[in-house]
């Protein structure tokens, strides 16, 4: 059992956080429904689905750290006669996460709802509520583990082992809330700002029927502010700085930085994205600057794809440097761009 924690204990120092952190995507924006459940049905759309795919660790790993996740929400007007555009959304994501080295996988699957309350008559302003409830899967596969009693002196690892492991599989439900602010400022300007509470009954995540208090899931607390600052009078250029922080027990991240949009084309229909930011962490060992990121993107009327890079500083060889690969595909339908608030990326 002792070998168990120590190969844990290993691949948690790999990822800069433990099993009982959160995933996180570089590109948060393009996966909301992980973000904010408060993001629910914020689209310029009527319908929204969206894929994201994360590779790290290739250069260290044979088989590399893979996250997948994918998701889906709609937005319709809230019930009743209403002078303001109050609306709702509801959303169902999905997420998959591959440790290789121990065959360690996690599963999620959430449902979401959020409600979108305009604040003035124009509606130019959105407070909005959301809750998300998931179902949680983890599992690990022992017959990826060796230990000394297996070793049969010459050939290799061909015995049985009789170290006492606890299950390999648990389930546990989980549950999220959070908020969102969003006004549009002069003609295309706009600025959200958004607080989120995930885990908020810090379910047990042990593996071991005999629990202790480090076997919890700790609560996160999440921010977020994004801003749209047009840089022409047609907002055929504009910036798109973004931040986002989550603290999770001892562990801080945050990310900041910028996005620039070049609208292309006689409509402005389509545009490229080019953007860059920093993610300072602190763990265990105190705070660092964990990776510096690269970003593009291509917006075409309803589709968004997105592209980004981490080069991560902390590398585990002074003449390596790791690096993580991050793309994500985000489909509107019943696209409406002059109407609703919506941050990308």
């Amino acid at each position: 059992m002792k070998k168990i924690i120590l190969l844990f204990a290993f691949i948690s120092c790999l990822l800069h956080q433990g099993f009982a952190q959160d995933k996180h995507f570089t590109q948060f924006y393009a996966a909301p429904l992980s973000l904010n459940p408060a993001l629910t049905g914020a689209m310029e759309g009527k319908y929204r689905v969206g894929l994201i795919y994360r590779d790290q660790w290739r250069n260290v790993l044979d088989n590399p750290i893979k996250t997948f996740g994918v998701a889906a929400d709609l937005r319709f007007n809230a019930p009743g006669r209403h002078v303001r555009k109050d609306a709702i959304g509801l959303g169902l994501n999905f997420y998959n996460d591959k440790v290789p080295v121990i065959d360690f996988n996690t599963t999620q699957i959430g449902i979401s709802v959020a409600y979108h309350k305009s604040l003035d008559v124009n509606d130019r302003q959105f407070l909005s509520l959301g809750f998300q409830a998931g179902l949680t899967q983890r599992s690990v596969n022992y017959g990826s583990l060796q230990f000394h009693d297996q070793f049969d002196g010459s050939t290799g690892y061909t015995f049985g082992t009789g170290e006492d492991l606890p299950g390999n599989n648990i389930s546990y439900t989980d549950y999220n809330a959070g908020i969102n602010y969003t006004a549009k400022i002069g003609r295309y300007g706009a600025v959200f700002a958004g607080l989120a509470l995930h885990h908020f009954l810090e379910p047990n995540i042990s593996f071991a029927e005999n629990t202790q208090k480090g076997d919890k899931l700790y609560r996160k607390i999440s921010g977020q502010f994004s801003s749209n600052i047009p840089l022409t009078h047609n907002n055929r250029v504009s910036l798109l700085p973004r931040f986002l922080f989550a603290i999770q027990g001892s562990h801080l991240e945050m990310n900041a930085g910028t996005n620039i949009r070049f609208a292309m084309g006689k409509y402005g229909s389509t545009a490229l994205h080019f953007g860059t930011w920093l993610r300072p962490v602190r763990n265990t060992d105190g705070m660092g600057l964990d990776a510096v990121v690269a970003l593009m993107g291509l917006e075409f009327e309803n589709v968004l794809l997105g592209m980004s890079y981490d080069l991560n500083l902390n590398a585990l060889q002074a003449n390596q440097r790791q690096a993580s690969f991050e793309i994500s595909v985000v489909y509107l339908g019943n696209y409406e761009n002059e109407e609703i608030l919506c941050p990308k990326f």
